[in-house]
Parts: C-alpha cells; sequence; structure tokens
C-alpha cells in the first residue's frame, strides 16, 4: 500500500516541453529498469496517481510513467481545439524525454479514452483499461457537463467539503468499501493535485465523454480490460461492448469503481508488462 507520506514529495516530478510551447508533467515508479506502461489517471486525476502503483509495479517489473493531462496538475491546458486524438503527439514528446520506444498503455476511468486514442499508434504494444468511461457516455457528469458551468461549480464545492472533512469525503465518490488511511490519502491527494489549475480540465473532459464526433478508433493492439459487475461511476455495458468489438478480453469481479483498480491493479500492470 501506498505510504502515508505526501506522494507529492516522494514522487519526482519531471516535465518535457511540447513543441507548442506547452509543457506536459509526468512522474515515475516501479523498476526504473522494466517494462515501459505509459498509465492515464482519472477525471479528476494527476500524475500522483501513480502512488496506487509503486509497489504493484515494481512487482511486476514495470516503469510506470503516469502523465499529468493538459490542464491537470502542473501540465498547461491546452489550446481550444485540442482533443484526445492529439494526445497521442503529445506522449510523442514524453517517449522521447523518458526514453521510451515501445510501451503499453493503461487507462483507468475517465483516462480510459485517452489511453484507447493513444493506442492509435504504432508504438503501442498493449492496452489496458480498468472501470473505463467509454464514449460516448450517458453517465451523470457526461449529462450535467451540457450544462453551463455546472462541473466546475460541482467540483469546486466537492474539493472545499474534501477539504474540511478528509479524504473520505474523496473515496466516497468512488467506492463503498472501507479502504486503508494510506491508500485514502493517496485518492484524496491525487483529487486536490488534479484540481490545482482550477476544475475546468474536469469541465472539458468530462463534455468530451458525451461528445460522439470524438469517439475514439477501435485499437488495433492486444486490449484487456477490469470492470466491476457493482460500478455505479462507468457502468460495465458499454465496456464489454468496446472490448467485444476490439476482440480484447473483458475481466469482470464483483466490485465497485475504486475497488476494481484497488483488486486489479497487480494484475493488470503484470499483463500490460509483458505476462500473458
Amino acid at each position: 500500500m501506498p505510504s502515508t507520506t505526501d506522494p507529492r514529495r516522494t514522487l519526482a516530478t519531471d516535465t518535457c516541453s511540447l513543441p507548442d510551447g506547452r509543457t506536459l508533467a509526468y512522474a515515475t515508479c516501479g523498476a526504473q529498469d522494466g517494462a515501459p506502461v505509459i498509465a492515464h489517471h482519472g477525471t479528476p486525476g494527476s500524475r500522483l496517481f501513480a502512488a496506487l502503483f509503486d509497489e504493484a509495479a515494481t512487482a511486476a517489473d514495470v516503469r510506470l510513467i503516469v502523465p499529468d493531462r493538459p490542464g491537470a496538475g502542473r501540465s498547461s491546458p491546452p489550446p481550444s481545439d485540442w482533443t484526445w486524438h492529439d494526445w497521442g503527439a503529445d506522449l510523442t514528446a514524453l517517449r522521447e524525454a523518458a526514453s521510451i520506444d515501445r510501451a503499453a498503455v493503461l487507462g483507468f476511468s475517465g483516462g480510459g479514452p485517452f489511453a484507447v486514442a493513444a493506442a492509435e499508434r504504432d508504438w503501442v504494444t498493449r492496452l489496458g483499461l480498468v472501470s473505463t468511461v467509454v464514449p460516448p457516455a450517458d453517465n451523470g457528469l457526461a449529462t450535467l457537463s451540457r450544462i453551463p458551468y455546472a462541473i466546475p461549480l460541482l467540483f469546486r464545492c466537492s474539493a472545499a467539503v474534501a477539504r474540511v472533512v478528509g479524504p473520505d469525503a474523496v473515496v466516497g465518490q468512488y467506492t463503498d468499501r472501507d479502504v486503508p488511511e494510506p491508500t485514502a490519502a493517496a485518492v484524496a491527494t491525487d483529487f486536490h493535485e488534479a484540481l490545482r489549475q482550477g476544475p475546468g480540465v474536469v469541465a472539458r473532459e468530462t463534455r468530451a465523454f458525451g461528445d460522439r464526433s470524438l469517439d475514439p478508433d477501435r485499437p488495433s493492439c492486444p486490449v484487456r480490460a477490469w470492470h466491476g459487475t457493482r460500478d455505479e461511476n462507468t457502468p460495465i455495458g458499454p465496456a464489454r461492448e468496446f472490448v467485444e468489438a476490439a476482440g480484447g478480453r473483458l475481466v469482470t469481479s464483483e466490485t465497485d469503481h475504486l475497488g476494481t483498480l484497488l483488486d486489479r491493479r497487480r494484475d493488470a500492470l503484470a499483463w500490460l508488462g509483458g505476462e500473458e
């Protein structure tokens, strides 16, 4: 489990410059000489998502790289016309900075569509999805995003409540299980870091989840997904349809949104690292 030490201090943050002058920030954990895996945090989320994976990545002999997506954490906001189809180009600069030739990609929750978009690139070896959003999403946040200012107001309020109540206020949005205190602290820290620049990134991504014109292409690399049958944040039906269409394998369990990640992170990294 993650240390009780603040991951903002224990996870080193590196940055790289993108061709248009933006900055992309990222954290790295696990086995530094291991198989590279680029992980995509949820919405909201940040590079500090890596704190949930350090021990699992080391055990799987995986070098895990977790970038802040544009506008989250310490990464610059994107141009107004930027979509997840441009994300692969951003990752080219990251790969060069981190000396990565080929890599697997992982997407959790709202990071799923970005991982799928990255998998359009020929350098991606495998695609893993955990509790993933599948566009066009018809969940509560995607619906709420159509109302002007609704998402920013919601997440400003959520952040304020979480600062007063503590990590349980964040964790309770994603699971109904009892979570160890260090894990809850890591989840909450990731949540707050995601909103460092404000909730605009959440509004932008949730709007995109419901936009049918932005549907990512089906990947040609091997696909495996892990999804809980009790997931109320991202229901399993769309994930099942996506994985079947991609010719992949869906692993189900009687877990909820965050519970699936906590239970399956070792399995996901082992497969993404090359295990059959």
